[in-house]
């Protein structure tokens, strides 16, 4: 029985595995965006996210615990220098999966997995959410109220527009007769 075993190892030798793991997550760091399989891109999260807090301490013995997970010097001088700024007061949650669907070829689920702070048109979206969270028969009734009374003022103009219009003609012709 496997019980309490809830790793996935993607069909590969542990070494395998590792290699395979340490490169996602280091393009996951220089791209800020990855496009891979779901399966992947979950046993991805679970491989960075450590990684991502253990940046946010800028020591010596973190950079070298990160540099010996990942063995691209590069992804971590950008770790430490430009993710950790912009994710210092994030309290964990820092990568996001987008699925996109099945691959044509074998129909495996596919899908993005992104830093969470890097992506401008989510940001943008996350704004423009209402204050108001409840909904109240009260405030709905009130609204209703007011536009019914907007509509009836509205309602009055258009039916006074003609009578503005008659009476405004017959001044006009008034005059030209004089």
């Amino acid at each position: 029985m496997r019980h309490n075993k809830k790793f996935n190892h993607l069909g590969r030798t542990s070494a395998h595995r590792a290699a395979m793991l340490s490169n996602m997550a280091s393009s996951l760091i220089k791209h800020k965006r990855i496009f891979t399989t779901t399966a992947k891109a979950k046993a991805l999260r679970k491989f960075v996210e450590p990684l991502i807090t253990k940046c946010k301490e800028d020591t010596t013995h973190s950079r070298r615990i990160v540099f010996s997970t990942l063995q691209d010097k590069y992804a971590v001088t950008e770790l430490f220098q430009e993710i950790a700024q912009k994710i210092g007061d994030r309290p964990g949650g820092y990568t996001r999966i987008l699925k996109t669907g099945n691959r044509l070829g074998d129909n495996a689920a596919m899908c993005f997995i992104e830093l969470v702070d890097y992506n401008e048109n989510m940001l943008k979206d996350s704004s423009k959410k209402s204050q108001r969270t409840r909904r109240s028969r009260r405030k709905a009734s009130e609204t209703a109220a007011a536009a019914k009374v907007e509509e009836a003022a509205v309602a009055e103009e258009v039916a006074a527009a003609p009578l503005q219009e008659e009476a405004a003609s017959l001044d006009t012709e008034e005059k030209a007769e004089e």
